[in-house]
């Protein structure tokens, strides 16, 4: 039997900016990328802790050292600039190696997003 587990957390990021007019996506960092452990093109979840939405897409790598967080298209309409997020990824795995399995999880400085 396969569980979902969390494979990847970045927590307590700041929306620099929302792109209605792009194809989709979020964009984030690549030096956050790199430190969760999450992949170009990798399913993520978003949480906005300033409103409580919730939803789903796929990352495309920003500018190292950027401090990048874009949402793109239809996501953008769910964030405001400033907003702060929590981005998770999941990974499936039994239930032994889940038991041993620790995530990736990022606290990068919540003003800049950048890793301190």
């Amino acid at each position: 039997m396969l569980i979902e587990v969390v494979k990847s957390k970045i927590h307590r990021v700041k929306v620099t900016g929302a792109d209605l007019n792009y194809i989709g996506s979020i964009t984030i960092d690549e030096d956050l990328m790199d430190a969760a452990n999450i992949v170009k093109g990798e399913k993520v979840q978003i949480v906005n802790n300033n409103n409580g939405e919730r939803l789903e897409t796929y990352v495309i790598p920003g500018a190292r050292a950027s401090g990048e967080l874009t949402l793109n298209g239809a996501a953008a309409r769910k964030v405001q600039v400033g907003d702060i997020l929590i981005i998770i990824s999941y990974a499936q795995m039994d239930i032994e190696e889940a038991r041993s399995f620790n995530p990736s999880l990022v606290f990068p400085n919540e003003e800049n997003n950048l890793l301190n």
